[in-house]
């Protein structure tokens, strides 16, 4: 088996092109589990600014067929040709995998390097998949290493408790054309419209209330904003009343529905807006774009989008070089437990036969002539001929050295149990 990772992401694409390879993005996973023989499991990282397929599939020399196979299904939902779609994957194969999960679970190939929301996305990625029957024993091993990786960044960097977020970067870009008080943003008095109920939407009201916003009104096109609302305090709309008119009244709205089309309109919003209405500052975090573009175009609208934060994202600094090290150390760790496991049973393998031959034989003894202390004698000097080359043979797997294992595996191969005396 071999891990294979296809991998899109705003460093290299349009993000209107992640969002239409993105279409029926769960589908895609257990259609390549159900029909691709090459395909043993998939997992799907999916959001609004990376789009990334992690397979296991039975043999390297077949992830071709694999690659092939993610073209087709993507095709037959994005619209695009399956070379195309070929061309927006980028490939990576074995200890490459690795590094790049355990990067990006960390933060840092997010559009805001350090950004913790992709954490959570990685360890959801990894539910779904559970939850579709789509994963394997060497993605559960993965996933999971990622997550452990992500955590010590955080606890090593302190990188998670910077705030480092796209919510953070959106709203900090959103401030400088909100209302303000005494040469300071007004977050206290800001009434705000949240759009959605989803992960990143909990995430907004969370730093919404962080700057002190306290008048939140929640909309749900999927009609989900009660619940959500009632959870974390704040007010929803009521089933029927006009979200314009509301956001009329406002001075932010915070748009992060995924919704399919735009909730907000350019037409919609301008017929809701009279001449001279109060400035409005608009923040989409959808990858869909819950608010059409072309409200920037409007007399007093403001927009901060994906793309917005993507161009103002601030720069790395000092910690990320111990976070980068910190990952490749526990990808180098990851790929050397793979190994061991994957090349152990041969190891295993020599020991069952040494050490099951010594037990057949001692049984052989009659009970009449049997001696405990004789026995506990041979299997002690049989562990110990067998320990050196058990423990070269899984230092070398561990280091990745086929030549060092083959010779260990050998030094195995050539161990006997001591002879057993009748009278044993």
């Amino acid at each position: 088996m071999v891990l294979l990772s296809l991998v899109a992401s705003h460093h290299d694409l349009d993000l209107t092109v992640l969002e239409r390879l993105q279409t029926d993005v769960h589908a895609v996973g257990r259609e390549l589990v159900g029909a691709t023989s090459p395909v043993a499991g998939a997992v799907v990282l999916a959001t609004c600014n990376r789009f990334e397929l992690y397979l296991d599939v039975d043999d390297a020399d077949r992830a071709p067929l694999a690659r092939a196979a993610v073209a087709e299904a993507i095709a037959s939902r994005s619209g695009y040709a399956p070379d195309e779609v070929g061309g927006h994957l980028h490939p990576l194969l074995g200890t490459d995998v690795s590094a790049h999960l355990f990067s990006v679970a960390s933060g840092l190939e997010s559009m805001v390097v350090g950004e913790r929301e992709i954490a959570g996305q990685v360890r959801r990625a990894l539910t779904t998949a559970r939850r579709d029957g789509t994963t394997t024993s060497a993605l559960e091993a993965l996933f999971q290493a990622a997550s452990r990786a992500s955590r010590a960044v955080e606890t090593g960097t302190g990188l998670g408790g910077t705030g480092r977020s796209v919510v953070g970067v959106a709203l900090d870009l959103a401030e400088r054309t909100l209302p303000s008080r005494d040469g300071r943003p007004d977050w206290c008095g800001t009434r705000t419209v949240l759009i959605g109920t989803g992960s990143y939407a909990g995430a907004s009201l969370a730093a919404l209330r962080a700057r002190g916003v306290q008048d939140v009104l929640v909309h749900s096109p999927s009609g989900r904003a009660a619940a959500f609302a009632s959870a974390r305090g704040a007010r929803a709309l009521p089933s029927g009343d006009d979200l314009l008119a509301e956001v009329a009244r406002a001075d932010l709205v915070v748009a992060c529905s995924g919704a399919a089309g735009a909730v907000l309109g350019v037409e919609a919003l301008a017929a809701a807006r009279p001449a001279g209405a109060q400035p409005l500052t608009v923040v989409d975090l959808a990858l869909r774009h819950d608010v059409d573009p072309g409200v920037r175009t409007l007399p007093g609208v403001a927009l901060v989008s994906l793309q917005t934060v993507a161009d103002h994202a601030p720069a790395e600094h000092a910690a990320l070089e111990h976070a980068r090290e910190l990952v490749d150390a526990a990808a180098r760790d990851f790929e050397a437990d793979r190994r061991v496991r994957e090349w152990n049973p041969a190891v295993v393998a020599e020991r069952a036969r040494v050490l099951g031959a010594l037990e057949r034989s001692l049984a052989a003894v009659p009970d009449e002539v049997r001696d405990e202390r004789v026995e506990r004698s041979l299997r002690r000097r049989t562990r110990t001929a067998l320990h050196a080359p058990t423990v070269a043979a899984r230092e070398a797997a561990r280091a990745g050295d086929a030549a060092a294992y083959a010779q260990a595996l050998a030094a195995l191969a050539a161990v006997e149990h001591p002879p057993v005396p009748a009278s044993a």
